[in-house]
């Protein structure tokens, strides 16, 4: 299926031509701001679908929204009704469509233009009146305040609020990109005046967009990750990381040597405890104590590892071996007393995780022997 983009080298288009090309069953026909009449031609002749990208928002002078929305859409009408093929459109419209304003009023006749060339031929039109779109790629300073806010904060540079309880819809860029390939697929039935959307929308304000963007940085410091696994704040960690430049793709975490090797904080959670890593010298033990509620989860990642184990009212005791070559979890039992053991004649290399972060008022960690 030729898939015909307009506005490809855009930040919908951008994101829309990666995942598409991804997708055996599509080829993508891109056209630019720099493309001509004759290439929309072209074009149109071949095209199986349209998804209607480009367009005006930032002009040097009014008049150029017209020619920018309205003009370039009935041209992309013409050229379609002229091929003959009535290919289905996809049109990326704005929240402004309703607003007396020369943007708002040529989005509106954009879509005016759209419907005729539905009603003439039959072929569904699909019109997505756009929120604040954002996500990687996006321009900063022109008019994604998630771009501007994650670009500026990711370098230390400063940002400005005029209101910050204005209220903010937002939809991700992923999700656009899922919902026009759902439609570019499956070619749902559409009414003559029907809008559509994006399934999933968030809705913030200015100061608590800034506030989280803010704790995506300062978590570096901290090792507290946010919630970053699910919703607004998966989409907006991603967004931020994107604007990352370069030499900033890594920073620096706290490591605590001693005689039996080397202590790695990795990460902190809010309420799911942390992550760390550290390296055993051989023959060296490390551990010998207990917890009254903290639980550990232990993988040797390199090496030979012996686990004591020592029950407190009954003195039981448990060995149990594993290594490197063999992933194996071993967990730490509240009650028990426990200890490692480099029984390799290399360093030994060991990932953990307890179920809270360390609290140095309250360890819940008693020195005892096995």
């Amino acid at each position: 299926m030729k898939i015909l983009i307009t506005g490809a080298a855009g930040f919908i288009g951008k994101n829309l031509s990666i995942r598409l090309r991804e997708l055996a069953e599509f080829e993508i026909i891109a056209l630019v701001r720099a493309s001509g009449a004759a290439e929309l031609a072209v074009a149109a002749a071949s095209a199986d679908a349209v998804v209607h990208l480009a367009g005006v928002n930032r002009p040097l002078s009014e008049d150029e929204f017209a020619k920018g929305n309205v003009v370039l859409t009935e041209t992309l009408c013409q050229a379609l009704s002229h091929a003959g093929r009535r290919p289905p459109v996809i049109f990326s419209s704005s929240l402004q469509a309703t607003f007396d304003n020369p943007y708002g009023r040529s989005k509106c006749e954009a879509e005016q233009a759209l419907r005729r060339y539905a009603a003439e031929t039959g072929a569904p039109v699909y019109i997505y009146r756009l929120p604040n779109v954002f996500g990687k790629w996006c321009r900063p300073a022109y008019n994604s305040v998630v771009a501007t806010f994650c670009h500026n904060i990711a370098r230390g540079l400063p940002i400005k609020m005029n209101d910050a309880d204005a209220a903010l819809t937002l939809v991700y860029v992923d999700d656009v990109v899922d919902e026009f390939i759902h439609v570019l697929k499956e070619r749902p039935p559409v009414a003559a005046e029907e809008l559509r959307g994006v399934p999933t929308e968030y809705r913030t304000t200015v100061g608590e967009l800034a506030r989280q963007i803010e704790a995506f940085k300062a978590s570096r410091e901290s090792l507290i990750t946010e919630r970053v696994g699910a919703g607004l704040t998966r989409a907006l960690y991603a967004t931020y990381v994107s604007y990352l430049p370069p030499d900033r793709f890594s920073y620096p975490i706290p490591q605590y040597p001693d005689p039996r090797g080397v202590f790695i904080e990795v990460m902190k959670t809010k309420d799911s405890g942390q992550f760390a890593a550290f390296t055993v010298r051989p023959g060296v033990t490390r551990g010998s104590h207990y917890h009254h509620s903290k639980t550990e989860k232990f993988l040797v990642v390199k090496g030979k590892a012996r686990f004591g184990f020592r029950n407190l009212l009954t003195n039981e005791t448990h060995t149990l071996f594993t290594s490197g070559e063999r992933p194996e979890i071993v967990e730490t039992i509240p009650g028990w007393v426990h200890d490692i053991t480099n029984i390799g004649e290399d360093e030994m290399v060991v990932m953990i995780w307890a179920n809270e972060n360390f609290d140095r008022a309250r360890p819940d960690t008693i020195r005892a022997s096995v």
